[in-house]
């Protein structure tokens, strides 16, 4: 059990980092410019 409660964890973490990699190589990469909060974007009047 002491083995499980130590291994957890960084397993966890793992997917959590692999699911990230995923996602940058699932979506497509986003236009120049995008890359500003949705609410920035609205104060700059886009």
């Amino acid at each position: 059990m002491a083995v499980l409660a130590v291994l957890i964890p960084p397993l966890m973490l793992g997917v959590i980092l692999l699911l990230g990699r995923y996602e940058d190589l699932v979506l497509p990469p986003r236009p120049p410019g995008t890359d500003l909060p949705e609410s920035r974007l609205r104060s700059l009047g886009q």
